[in-house]
């Protein structure tokens, strides 16, 4: 662990030697990123000049998460939280609950999330639910004000943020607020590394992508059929087996789940096997952006995820929202 007076040029070293112990090598662009971070975490020990933080975007499999995390594991500072941003968000409404019966539940619940903190790195932060947009403004303010750095990494310029245009300009002081407030920075187009890369096969890695099912997993019978219960009120999973989750795409992304769903399922069980994913051409942008939310989750807890679909991934999704990203991540299944 670094010491509280680290140099710029000390944290910027544990990029290239995180990079060299996953056997590549920071490119261009990546070192771009690592002396801007570096910087940071240099000045976080020094609270009276402390910098807002860097809100880091770009094209898929670029590295952001892995930037972010080599950022974290040397930030200087013993008060620090990293974490998805579905995740802080389960966490969020769940204490805003807990908080109901204070005067102000949404300040209460900042104030035990975000107390002691000096450091909050979000990864995959992006907003598509309108209801969620006014805790975002209201989360971005509280961090600010508490004088907590931020990190973030999205796959979208905070000007492409909450998309829909119905509900865009709600979101629109947040987006002034980012920029006004934090380094906008940007990871230009390059390789996906995840495509690229090769495969670890353990975690998120070792799963597969095929049209049957997997080796060594026999079907589900009628009386395997669970009602599992999540979040007050419950899921339908075709089988449940010692830290295995089975579920029908029908009953996971076209009826009303949530991210917050699949964060409490994921915490139960290790092991998913999805069966019957169709052809996403024709699903409305809700089952799209469910089936995204469930490949974002797992892949960020590291459960192991095996696919049943009727067509390899490049037909399986559509254009919409977080497509790419959803495929980026998917390569690193394998495909049978």
């Amino acid at each position: 662990m670094l010491n509280r007076t680290s140099s710029p040029g000390e944290l910027r070293e544990r990029f290239d030697l995180a990079a060299s112990q996953q056997g590549f090598e920071l490119d261009a662009e990546q070192q771009r990123v690592a002396d801007k971070l570096a910087e940071l975490g240099a000045a976080l020990p020094k609270r009276s000049r402390r910098p807002s933080g860097v809100y880091l975007h770009g094209a898929v499999g670029r590295g952001k998460s892995f930037l972010m995390n080599a950022f974290f594991a040397g930030a200087p500072v013993p008060g620090k939280l990293r974490v998805h941003f579905h995740d802080f968000f389960n966490q969020l409404h769940r204490t805003i609950a807990q908080h109901r019966s204070s005067a102000n539940a949404v300040d209460a619940a900042f104030a035990e999330l975000l107390g002691g903190l000096q450091l909050l790195c979000f990864d995959e932060f992006h907003v598509h639910d309108p209801g969620d947009a006014r805790l975002v403004i209201k989360l971005l303010q509280a961090v600010h004000a508490r004088r907590i750095a931020l990190v973030a990494t999205s796959n979208y310029r905070p000007a492409d943020l909450l998309p829909n245009p119905l509900f865009h300009e709600l979101f629109r002081p947040a987006i002034e607020f980012i920029e006004a407030h934090w380094d906008v920075v940007e990871l230009p187009d390059g390789p996906d590394y995840r495509r690229t890369g090769r495969r670890s096969g353990s975690g998120f890695a070792s799963g597969t992508w095929s049209t049957s099912p997997p080796a060594g997993f026999e079907s589900p019978t009628t009386a395997e059929r669970t009602a599992l219960p999540v979040n007050g009120r419950t899921l339908r999973a075709s089988a449940v087996r010692d830290g295995l989750v089975w579920f029908d795409f029908e009953d996971l992304c076209a009826t009303a789940t949530s991210a917050q769903d699949y964060l409490a399922v994921a915490e139960r069980f290790s092991t998913w096997v999805i069966t019957g994913v169709p052809q996403l051409t024709d699903r409305d942008a809700e089952t799209q952006q469910r089936f995204a939310n469930v490949v974002d989750v797992l892949c960020d807890k590291d459960a192991t995820l095996h696919v049943v679909a009727e067509h390899d991934i490049a037909r399986t999704l559509t254009e919409g929202r977080d497509t790419d990203r959803t495929a980026s991540r998917l390569a690193l299944l394998e495909s049978t």
